[in-house]
């Protein structure tokens, strides 16, 4: 019997059920596991998985909520993006259709999984338009994926502070952040560009209360490997301005 297995699954059913269960519980587990797998340890880990299961989930907030349903109408525009893309007979050469197949999969895929997340609290998909020549230019619908990608990324981490408190759906964003942030980089290199984003005009070199410029040691670093290394939270108000021409 692989203990270490066993309580990596109670974990995964209990995501604090390491807090509870002390790092000497656990080493006197494993030191001591012949003894209890001749005790009887099956039964042992069933009461522990019951327990687990039984354990209270703390519903979301309203706060969490909101946020889960302003990333479900973001990942709605992409999931639509994408699809319209592929639609349009001639748009997305040969030697690209594999990635944009691919990432218009998960995007669907991130839809579905923030719906089921919310339940009956998602919102419904509001309807999109699209500025003249995005479908109609290849490098048009790439500029215009770079712009919705980078912003996503940057839209995940700036409601992360909201989420904090809200185990569930926090699991849930950091799920999706981290393949928006491979899409983006992605798109970034399919346009000749540096995976990461340091392109940017941002002055301010924040990350949360830290301003990175102040940091010690960071003599001889430039503004653009200061952007290049952290991703610019964006708030709601910002990214929903970088939206509202494909809001109808």
């Amino acid at each position: 019997m692989n203990l270490f297995k066993l309580i990596s699954d109670i974990e995964q059913v209990d995501p604090e059920f390491s807090d509870r269960y002390s790092f000497y519980s656990r080493r006197n587990l494993l030191k001591f596991s012949s003894n209890l797998i001749a005790a009887g340890i099956p039964a042992i880990i069933a009461g522990t998985l019951n327990k687990a299961l039984a354990q209270t989930t703390t519903a979301p907030s309203q706060a969490a909520i909101d946020v889960a349903n302003f990333a479900l109408t973001l990942e709605y525009l992409e999931d639509e993006f994408y699809r319209t893309g592929l639609s349009t007979s001639g748009l997305v050469p040969s030697s690209d259709m594999a990635v944009i197949s691919q990432i218009s999969k998960h995007e669907t895929a991130h839809v579905a999984l923030l719906k089921s997340a919310l339940g009956a609290a998602a919102v419904a998909k509001p309807t999109f338009k699209f500025p003249a020549g995005t479908f109609t230019s290849y490098a048009t619908f790439l500029a215009t994926a770079r712009a919705l990608e980078d912003t996503g990324v940057q839209a995940y981490k700036g409601q992360a502070p909201v989420l904090i408190n809200d185990k569930s759906i926090l699991a849930v964003a950091l799920q999706i952040h981290s393949v928006e942030a491979r899409h983006a980089s992605e798109v970034r290199r399919m346009l000749g560009l540096k995976g990461w984003v340091s392109d940017t005009t941002n002055t301010t070199f924040m990350q949360g209360t830290v301003n990175l410029k102040t940091l010690p040691n960071v003599t001889g670093i430039s503004d653009d490997n200061f952007r290049g290394a952290f991703d610019e939270p964006l708030t709601k108000a910002q990214v929903l301005a970088i939206a509202a021409p494909f809001l109808g």
